[in-house]
């Protein structure tokens, strides 16, 4: 019996008034059953017999519970539940030592159960129990109380009462009320729990899923039965949020779930933003991924409804890399949350680890922030930084903006440089630049083409040259490969001969274009290969020619001796009539580069930098520096703004104009480089056969693309008639390699025709007698410009303006 064991053991004594008490056999008998027990202790010296045996010291407040726990951290201490306050909360004697014990309360880490009914000692009025704190106590009470447990110390709460695991024999009793449904799992001890607390969540997934106890009723959270799938990245919006393309193509916005970007409204956090974005372009942009959608996060104010999703790569969760490397902050989830992630106390851990480590955002110093300089601002910026990107090859670079299937914004970190970047040697058609404009036709499927292929990809480009916005010309390399030849070979862009020749993929991008016209792709969708041998001159031998002038048939020697060719550069396109300016090649311009060499030598001295004696006077030859590259150029002054003291000057040599100060001006030494020294060299012309719209903005286009197709080129210009009272050339340019055939073969590939076939430009309605002898040409203008009316380019996009 129990009064034997303890006697036997030394536990207890005989009362000293025993025997008077024992007044029935049976009292005796006990009794001295009882005594002799209580002998044999004393002679084995158990228990209170025992000689000089320490006695156990029981303390009931812990003076300062925080360095406690810290001392016995992660221990499992032995330990013996006295009483069970709550499902979550006991009163548990902790043998420290086997001469030190503790009694104090321990709250069980990882949940909160419900409480029990209680009564206030100050006003002694009660309340009542949460529905199933009860319960919650008595299942604990009954697998617990005054039963043998191991306590492992975690930490201390915020009311300093000690917090931990309680194992009994079997398991954790936290998992095994979850499971019941007695307890909901709490945040508060993620990171202290570590893994463990992986299992408690499962626990409560279990009850919720039976609806046991406190989920009775509740419904269970749906997940996505979709379950995993595989998608591309397409673009990195922020740390926390990126768009994935699937394999059908569709694009959609997902964030990560439970984490968060740095903060842009905290001024220590927001610094690391474009650090954290980037650290995630890097490691996902066009990388295939597997997504997993946790939940929808519902719409509120400002915000759109989010898919929340957890995104893995080679089997790394994006979401923890972001975090363990300070580049993310974990989102503290309400209980009720259905979108948190699945490795949420993962999460909890990698941030106070990164926290402790000061990685990231969790840093004190600020990052290094790149600031890029925007060499395309202005036309002077970008020739200057020319110099220095076109003596270098594969220059590294990333693509920040895809403005059209042509166009892009890139950046150069390496040179902390912002360029407008146009793709060299093809054309491709132009999308629509807002909501009310109109893409032509296939701009839109070659914007998204640049889209899919380059949108924040790492790149290498060459530089060969720039546009007269300050754009940079070039070959873009996406994975090694010429991206001008992949939009060409979609049939979404078209090659420029000239500008193909010179960044020297000429061949490449001939190939790829001709695979896409057999293949009928995109532009080439209803290519006639019979077109193709006419306009690249397969039968000319058998076709009648003219002569240009009058119409009638001749061989094509006749023809060309008839014609008036001159070798010419185009220095300048007329923004408000499209006319041009235009160097006549040979001895002129050998003239002029002598001319400009000594001209420079001269401005080089100081004692040639005087001032003009007196304000110039409209029609005066003067000494201009030209504003965009600084070199000094013969000018005649067109007029004058006294009151601001500038003029406007004609660059006579070129032929562009722009409004100088006085200062700028310097008087111009005729002997040595006057007018009678060396004529002007820019030459009034206009195109023959094509009349240019009247609208601003497509005059402005018509212009660009003059500009574009013109520049920097030695071309032929065949001198179709001369305007002595204009004292104007109206001409037709064409390739010096044309130049040998016959001249009407030579216009039908004119740039002239080029122009037209554009949309920028269409035949006159009212023809010059000497373009209405050139039947053959005018045909074939003809033509072009239906062909631009039927796929709406250029001025024809909204349809014949002429039909009214």
């Amino acid at each position: 019996t129990l009064p034997d064991l303890i006697v036997q053991e030394g536990w207890a004594k005989l009362r000293d008034d025993a025997d008077r008490k024992a007044e029935s056999p049976q009292a005796s008998e006990l009794l001295e059953k009882l005594t002799a027990l209580e002998a044999h202790a004393k002679a084995d010296g158990k228990g209170v017999w025992a000689t000089g045996a320490k006695h156990v010291q029981n303390v009931r407040e812990i003076p300062d519970s925080k360095a406690f726990a810290e001392e016995h951290k992660g221990e499992a201490i032995d330990a013996v539940v006295e009483r069970v306050l709550s499902g979550d909360r006991l009163i548990c004697r902790l043998m420290v030592s086997p001469a030190q014990h503790v009694t104090t309360t321990v709250l069980v880490a990882g949940l909160r159960s419900p409480t029990t009914a209680r009564t206030n000692p100050s006003d002694g009025t009660s309340q009542p129990a949460e529905p199933y704190g009860n319960e919650a106590q008595a299942f604990v009470e009954e697998r617990l109380l005054q039963r043998g447990v191991q306590v492992r110390l975690l930490g201390v709460s915020p009311n300093n009462l000690l917090v931990g695991e309680v194992r009994h024999p079997v398991g954790n009793i936290a998992e095994f009320l979850l499971k019941e449904g007695f307890a909901r799992c709490t945040d508060h001890h993620s990171t202290w729990l570590g893994a463990e607390m992986g299992k408690l969540r499962q626990a409560e997934r279990e009850a919720k899923e039976q609806q046991k106890g406190l989920f009775k009723g509740n419904a269970a959270p749906q997940r996505s039965a979709a379950g995993e799938t595989e998608a591309t990245v397409s673009r990195i919006f922020s740390a926390d949020t990126l768009f994935i393309r699937n394999k059908a193509g569709a694009e959609k916005r997902i964030n990560l779930s439970s984490v968060r970007q740095p903060k842009p409204s905290d001024p220590k956090q927001a610094p690391f933003g474009a650090e954290a974005r980037e650290f995630l372009r890097k490691r996902l942009i066009g990388k295939h991924v597997k997504v997993r959608i946790d939940g929808t996060r519902p719409a509120t104010e400002g915000y759109e409804a989010r898919e929340m999703a957890t995104v893995t790569s080679n089997n790394t969760n994006l979401a923890l890399t972001l975090v363990e490397n300070g580049y993310a902050s974990v989102i503290r989830h309400r209980m009720d949350d259905s979108d948190r992630s699945p490795i949420y106390d993962e999460l909890l851990a990698a941030e106070e680890a990164a926290q402790k480590d000061q990685k990231g955002m969790w840093s004190p110093k600020p990052p290094k922030q790149p600031s890029y300089v925007d060499y395309s601002e202005t036309l002077e910026k970008a020739k200057r930084q020319l110099t220095l990107l076109s003596r270098q090859k594969k220059v590294p670079a990333i693509v920040d903006f895809v403005k059209s299937g042509s166009r892009f914004t890139v950046l150069v970190p390496r040179d902390n440089a912002k360029l407008t970047f146009v793709l060299g040697g093809i054309r491709a058609p132009r999308s629509a630049r807002g909501p009310s404009d109109t893409a032509e036709p296939f701009g839109q499927e070659a914007h998204d083409f640049a889209n899919k292929r380059c949108q924040q990809r790492d790149v290498e480009v060459d530089i060969d040259d720039t546009d007269k916005q300050g754009g940079f010309i070039g070959t873009l390399y996406v994975n090694r490969e010429n991206f001008a030849k992949l939009l060409v070979e979609e049939g979404l862009a078209s090659v420029h001969a000239y500008s193909a020749e010179k960044s020297g993929n000429a061949n490449e991008l001939f190939a790829a274009e001709q695979r896409a016209k057999e293949a009928r792709k995109g532009l080439w969708h209803d290519w006639d290969p019979s077109k193709d041998a006419e306009e690249n001159g397969g039968d000319y031998d058998a076709a009648p020619a003219t002569n240009g002038t009058n119409g009638t048939n001749g061989d094509a020697a006749h023809s060309k001796a008839k014609m008036d060719y001159r070798d010419v550069t185009v220095t300048y396109v007329d923004p408000t009539t499209a006319r041009l300016k235009i160097q006549m090649l040979g001895s002129g311009k050998q003239n002029l580069d002598s001319l400009m060499k000594d001209f420079a030598n001269f401005h080089i001295s100081s004692a040639n930098s005087k001032a003009l004696p007196q304000p110039p006077k409209a029609g005066d030859v003067v000494s201009a520096k030209f504003s965009q590259d600084g070199v000094w150029y013969r000018a005649r002054v067109r007029r004058n703004d006294r009151e601001n003291k500038t003029s406007e000057v004609v660059y006579i040599d070129y032929g562009n104009s722009e409004t100088q100060p006085w200062s700028s001006l310097r008087p111009l030494d005729t002997d040595r480089f006057g007018m009678q020294k060396l004529k002007p060299q820019a030459v009034d012309a206009a195109l023959s056969f094509v009349q240019f719209p009247t609208s601003v903005e497509y005059l402005a286009e018509s212009c660009k693309m003059l500009d574009e197709i013109t520049y920097d080129r030695a071309l032929v210009a065949i001198v179709d008639f001369n305007d002595a009272r204009e004292n104007l050339l109206w001409v037709t340019l064409i390739e010096p390699n044309d130049a040998s055939g016959s001249g009407s073969a030579a216009k039908l590939k004119s740039l002239n025709a080029e122009v037209v076939s554009e949309g920028l430009a269409m035949v006159p309605t009212k023809l010059r007698p000497f373009e209405r002898a050139a039947g053959e040409v005018l045909g074939d203008l003809r033509k072009r410009e239906a062909e631009a009316k039927e796929e709406r380019r250029g001025m024809w996009e909204y349809g014949d303006l002429t039909e009214d």
